[in-house]
């Protein structure tokens, strides 16, 4: 067990993780003002960079994680993702940001391997602990959107890379002095025997890293879009870009507590029934964001947003059930870089969408990218409690 301190650390990590990647996402239109691009659709492919090696360096992130030390590794995450934020600050033109985005992203790869496997060693329920450092995460989310409004506001959108930027270095030294010295790295220790009910571990991996990415495509269209698709449907209501980011904060908060319902559902309920349920909400609340505007469209947003945060716990609670903490970083790390690598492509395909034809067929998009996830979800065993 972890003392306190670290445990609130590597949840802080994981809501700066999510944090920074949603910042140009947030400022896209600013940015593209200040460099001269005629569109903010025109300047999106330019992050693809970002989330490529987001799920790319998964892979060495895990292995490094496992094999030289996660108390190590997480030292490294916070202080290069923060010195990542301060570069993209002072870029000048797209090809340079698109080039630190892309460090940014390979720094922002080490959380995911790291340390979610180095938050549950030895959690009594996993489940919940999961559930929580989701929820930290996706608050990370809400202080984006509000965070980087209010700085593109009064202070410009280089300040809401680089203020962030110097927080993360910070959190990065006390982290180093607050964790425990590890005895040996996990590879190194003696793997436990585990009961897998029978269940075929490779099969059950190939579902989850499928599922995985259809379900990192959504999260990705979702949150790389939310803020300008906002904007669009709350034409009629408000276009202050402080406004829009603090009424996007609130469906964060709120959408992130079903983080914790899941959390504790996970450690009770079968998990493809409760998986599939989660995914059917998303389906549901898709269709209705497609039909609304102003007001209804806000609700639906919420809800959609809370059934996309309440899909992300379930494959970190079948790697922490099915997989030997001395290898979990490793076997994270592949399963992340196929579903991160591959879901990169959504934020790539957003500008090219909304542009050709509007923010309705982006949701149409949504919605096919969810009904691949509840298909391939239903492939799984039956009993896994």
């Amino acid at each position: 067990m972890h003392s306190k301190s670290t445990h609130f650390l590597l949840n802080v990590g994981h809501a700066l993780d999510h944090m920074f990647l949603l910042i140009f996402a947030t400022a896209v239109t600013s940015i593209a003002k200040d460099f001269g691009v005629a569109r903010w659709e025109n300047l999106m492919p330019y992050s693809v960079a970002a989330f490529f090696f987001f799920g790319l360096g998964s892979m060495p992130a895990g292995r490094l994680g496992d094999m030289w030390g996660r108390r190590q590794m997480m030292i490294v995450f916070f202080v290069g993702i923060g010195l990542a934020s301060i570069l993209v600050g002072v870029t000048q033109t797209p090809i340079q940001l698109a080039i630190a985005l892309a460090i940014l992203g390979c720094t922002a790869s080490i959380y995911h391997p790291v340390g979610i496997p180095m938050l549950v060693q030895g959690s009594i329920r996993p489940g919940w602990t999961i559930g929580m450092n989701g929820l930290a995460g996706n608050l990370g989310l809400a202080v984006a959107a509000a965070l980087t409004g209010l700085f593109i506001k009064y202070f410009g959108w280089r300040m809401a890379f680089v203020i962030p930027g110097l927080a993360s270095i910070i959190c990065g030294l006390l982290f180093a002095w607050c964790a425990d010295r590890e005895t040996m790295a996990p590879s190194k220790k003696k793997a436990a025997t585990g009961n897998h009910d029978g269940i075929s571990i490779p099969r059950l991996l190939l579902i989850m890293t499928i599922a995985a990415t259809s379900g990192s495509m959504l999260f990705n269209f979702s949150t790389s879009s939310n803020y300008e698709l906002l904007t669009s449907k709350f034409a009629g209501i408000s276009q202050d870009p402080a406004q829009i980011g603090v009424f996007l904060a609130g469906v964060y908060v709120l959408a992130s507590l079903t983080q914790l319902l899941v959390g504790h559902l996970l450690d009770k309920v079968e998990l493809k029934t409760l998986y599939r349920a989660v995914i059917l909400v998303q389906l549901l609340a898709l269709l209705l964001a497609s039909a609304t505007e102003g007001w209804m469209f806000y609700l639906a947003q919420l809800l959609f947003m809370a059934a996309i945060f309440g899909g992300i716990p379930f494959t970190d609670a079948v790697i922490v059930r099915f997989v030997d903490d001395s290898m979990r970083s490793r076997v994270s790390g592949m399963r992340l870089a196929v579903s991160l690598g591959a879901s990169s492509l959504a934020v790539w395909l957003i500008g090219p969408i909304v542009k050709s034809a509007g923010f309705t067929t982006l949701i149409w998009v949504m919605l096919a990218t969810s009904s691949i996830t509840f298909a391939v979800v239903s492939l799984l065993p039956n009993k896994q409690t």
